[in-house]
């Protein structure tokens, strides 16, 4: 019975002991409750549970970076689900495990939870270095994925998965985000053309940073703006000294960078030992939107950085979304403070809330009603006819997937991210103009020890 334990790590802001054996004692009791030999797989019964398979880094760098924050959003989902009495009858089972923050793990979790633990499904992910394989192993074998937090286009690209879905932002829209709201402030809050701005991009080297520096270049390219550096190294590179020295030499205006957590915390401590100057940060999700950790390390030192990232929902205005959406927020919100301590709830875990929820509301009652259960052909049918329109999910977005034979089948078209901005230890939401809640402050002010002189 031991692996039906929440397999949580010994990361940063750890669920305390007492809610983690509450927790361990209720997988416990549901996997007792599970009938053997299970009926045929996937097919609906009213004495079945469904045995959800998920996987975020609750230990390791990745978990600090988002991971944890992602998969406390997705518990707080099922276990919302679970009070209302499940899904057309049928309690969630969720077995959690710990992907460690590494990709042969993710695999290996991957591959027991479907062939030891026979789960139903997978769901969670939060790094694309884990994404990208484990997506091409469970749709070889015929097994439903979705995916929630995970950004890489590659992913998908070109690949014509059948059985992985993610209602997520992909990379691609990161890139070209940023691209798009520096060239519309470039000329009034620094004085620039947009094609006069002197622009470096730098990432981390898997495929989540990668894709997203690929989408900022190709934006930039597109739009004619002129960038000077693109440059990549390993997040787990014990020195980035020589990075910041390229970034000195380079005499960037605004620099564009895509990082996990340790690589931004190295990356600010050198580049303020350089003395490394610059108009304008934009960073993209992941440790960027980690607002608590970022203040608890550099506290006043990352005010005015931007962060790239699908909305944190509780900053939208419920008028704008489906009626109820912002009670569903709130209660999010609550539950999230509750289990963390903390006062600003990170993106993250609207990420793993909320398309969780599309999940188990969308998805999942309608493949039972409509598709006969919840095997992975089932359940594929019931994603491909999922039909929200914006401002149908508590992040704005709406959700329909690319179809067969696009190149990018699987992944959500309705997807849209955010531009942020920290200010006073606050989130607030910069670009689109239409939903902003900020005049964006640019460029950084003279009480920034990385303002340009």
């Amino acid at each position: 019975m031991q692996d039906f334990v929440y397999m949580h790590g010994k990361s940063e802001g750890n669920i305390d002991m007492k809610n983690l054996s509450k927790l361990s004692r209720g997988l416990l009791l549901a996997a007792a409750t599970v009938s053997f030999p299970l009926a045929a797989a996937g097919v609906a019964s009213a004495a079945d549970d469904i045995k959800l398979g998920v996987i975020f880094d609750y230990s390791g760098p990745l978990a600090g970076g988002g991971s944890e924050a992602g998969g406390i959003g997705t518990k707080i989902a099922i276990d919302m689900i679970n009070e209302r009495g499940g899904v057309e009858g049928h309690k969630i089972a969720a077995i959690y495990a710990d992907a460690q923050s590494k990709p042969d793990i993710a695999i290996n979790e991957a591959e027991r939870l479907l062939s030891q633990e026979k789960v139903d499904l997978l769901l969670g992910f939060y790094s694309s270095s884990q994404c990208v394989p484990v997506a091409a192993k469970v749709d070889a074998q015929k097994k439903f994925m979705w995916a929630n937090i995970c950004i890489s286009s590659a992913v998908f690209k070109d690949r014509n998965l059948k059985y992985v879905f993610r209602p997520q932002v992909h990379s691609d829209q990161y890139g070209v985000a940023s691209i798009q709201f520096l060239s519309e402030i470039s000329q009034k809050k620094l004085g620039m053309d947009a094609k006069d701005v002197r622009i470096a991009i730098i990432h981390e080297d898997g495929p989540y940073g990668s894709g997203v520096a690929s989408g900022n270049e190709n934006a930039a390219n597109d739009m004619g703006l002129n960038v000077v550096l693109k440059e990549g190294y390993s997040a787990k590179a014990p020195d980035l000294s020589s990075l910041v020295t390229k970034l000195k030499r380079s005499r960037a205006d605004v620099i564009l960078h895509t990082g996990y957590n340790p690589d931004i915390t190295l990356f600010f401590r050198q580049a303020r030992e350089m003395g490394l100057r610059f108009k304008m940060l934009i960073g993209h999700g992941a440790g960027y939107g980690q607002i608590d950790k970022l203040i608890e390390t550099f506290g006043d030192d990352v005010n005015h950085i931007f962060n790239v990232d699908p909305v944190a929902a509780q900053l939208l205005d419920p008028k704008t979304l489906k009626p109820g959406l912002g009670d569903l927020t709130a209660e999010m919100v609550k539950r999230y403070k509750a289990a963390k301590g903390v006062k600003e709830v990170p993106p993250h875990a609207s990420m793993g809330f909320n398309h969780t929820w599309v999940f188990l509301t969308d998805v999942l009652p309608r493949a039972i009603k409509q598709h006969g259960g919840y095997g992975a052909e089932a359940l594929r049918e019931a994603a491909l006819e999922t039909d929200i329109p914006v401002g149908g999910t508590i992040q704005g977005y709406g959700v329909k997937f690319f179809a067969p034979g696009h190149k990018m089948a699987g992944q959500n078209e309705r997807s849209t991210p955010v531009v942020m901005q920290y200010i006073g230890g606050e989130t607030k939401i910069a670009w689109p103009t239409a939903i902003r809640t900020v005049d964006p402050v640019v460029p950084l002010p003279a009480s920034s020890p990385y303002a340009a002189k």
